[in-house]
């Protein structure tokens, strides 16, 4: 069985710092099982911004539009980002935040 298909059978418990200026998701595509990673970062306004670390965000196919996620971080709704994510071409395995 792929991971894809493990991570969606069964989904990590991940946790998030409160509080956290920075927060990175590692994620692994359905395409041969391939990883990237999403960062969000508080930019100088105190807001998250959400960056694909040298990829197009739009390549996860996620099923809401970039500015809903990062209003979502910013209100710290990590549930929510978590299902968003999710609903996309790749699943999340792990996260690290500081």
């Amino acid at each position: 069985m792929s991971k894809y298909r493990e991570l969606r059978l069964n989904p990590p418990k991940l946790t998030i710092k409160a509080g956290a200026k920075e927060v990175i998701f590692k994620t692994i595509s359905c395409m041969c099982d391939n990883v990237g990673h999403l960062r969000f970062k508080k930019n100088s306004d105190g807001e998250f911004k959400l960056d694909g670390m040298g990829f197009a965000v739009s390549n996860w196919q996620m099923k809401h539009p970039k500015h809903e996620i990062e209003w979502e971080a910013d209100e710290n709704e990590w549930g929510g980002i978590i299902a968003m994510i999710n609903s996309g071409t790749e699943v999340i395995e792990s996260v690290i935040s500081r």
